[in-house]
């Protein structure tokens, strides 16, 4: 009965967060699907200390879905990775509740350190595509992490951060991203950066424009 109620809640869970789907039965052929039903048998194995037979399984799953999910990471209920081809996820990972992960995220470890490598995703966090976030720190609950973003140091809850190196462009957004499921209308703090640039410089040039006026002007009546 477990194993029926657990495959249940994975199939709903792809179903809520993939407008995509128009059967249940589409479910069964998702990378998503297939790879979290290996790392579940995987980190069982790997808990009872059955090291080689939990690599076997995850790696043939990486094999069959491109997603790498190392057996010895913890991941909570409801995680959807859409598409996920080269979605790497490292061994000390620690994964919340209805994470949502798309295609080329990496959830990884700098090198440098030993014990806890990897970071953590607190509930609700979306990693948008092709992001890597890359260190033992934590991302906080209802985070959203922008496309090609590399986060390199410890997030709040309740932030959109984007860019590379990443940094926190929005804060305390009441959205849950796995309701709202939206990569696309991000703050784009370059373009903003760029825009206040151009209004600057028209400052600047009308202001030398009104001088050179006044310059004319005192030197006409001179």
């Amino acid at each position: 009965m477990g194993i029926f109620r657990y495959i249940k809640d994975e199939i709903d869970v792809i179903k809520e967060r993939d407008p995509a789907i128009k059967t249940p039965w589409e479910v069964l052929l998702y990378p998503s699907f297939k790879v979290i039903l290996s790392y579940r048998l995987a980190h069982k194995l790997y808990k009872n200390g059955h090291y080689f037979l939990a690599r076997w399984i995850s790696q043939r799953a990486t094999r069959k879905t491109g997603i790498e999910i190392h057996p010895g990471a913890t991941i909570g209920k409801g995680l959807f990775i859409d598409h996920g081809s080269g979605v790497i996820i490292g061994e000390t990972t620690i994964i919340g509740d209805n994470v949502t992960l798309y295609q080329g995220v990496t959830l990884g470890g700098t090198g440098k350190e030993t014990g806890k490598r990897h970071p953590t995703l607190k509930d609700n966090v979306m990693v948008s595509a092709g992001a890597k976030v890359i260190g033992s720190f934590t991302i906080g609950e209802n985070s959203k992490i922008g496309a090609g973003s590399v986060v390199l140091k410890e997030v709040p809850p309740n932030c959109t951060v984007v860019g590379v190196p990443g940094r926190i462009v929005k804060q305390d957004n009441i959205k849950i991203p796995r309701s709202d499921m939206d990569q696309i209308h991000l703050p784009d703090p370059v373009l903003a950066d760029l825009m206040q640039l151009r209004k600057e410089n028209e400052e600047l040039r009308n202001d030398i424009d009104l001088l050179k006026k006044l310059i004319t002007k005192t030197e006409s009546l001179e």
